[in-house]
């Protein structure tokens, strides 16, 4: 998938959109509309400054971008559903499940095995969810 590059036409907000669209699909649109009632003004930030700026920069393709979240959200180990949305996302922006795997597992040298352990269950959850669903619109 190409790198978005950022159109001076285009407000933070646009632009956040539409990488929004095109990394996280509807899983970053689950996550938006989760904020309606809660936090709007925050939905916006979360828009803007990650995907309308930080993804939308040069300098790195999104399946590197999402190759660095996927390991610092795995680092974390505290981030399980941010973590499912990027797992999502990498494959949306052409990882492999086996590069994602491999991604996670790295991640036990520096984050130790809990926090891989974990992030593995979480992918496991995310593959068999998008391999039954890719099912369903295949029958």
């Amino acid at each position: 998938m190409t790198q978005h590059h950022q159109n001076v036409d285009e407000s933070r907000l646009e632009r956040g959109r539409r990488a929004l669209a095109n990394i996280d699909g509807q899983a970053g649109e689950k996550v938006v509309a989760s904020l309606a009632d809660i936090a709007p003004d925050f939905a916006t930030y979360l828009i803007e400054f990650p995907f309308g700026d930080i993804y939308s920069r040069p300098g790195l393709d999104l399946r590197a971008r999402e190759i660095a979240t996927i390991a610092a959200l795995t680092a974390m180990g505290n981030a399980a559903p941010q973590l499912k949305v990027h797992i999502e996302a990498g494959m949306n922006v052409g990882l492999s499940q086996d590069e994602i795997t491999e991604i996670i597992m790295q991640m036990a040298v520096y984050a130790g095995f809990p926090a891989a352990l974990n992030a593995l269950f979480a992918a496991k959850e995310v593959f068999a969810h998008r391999s039954a669903t890719e099912q369903e619109r295949a029958a």
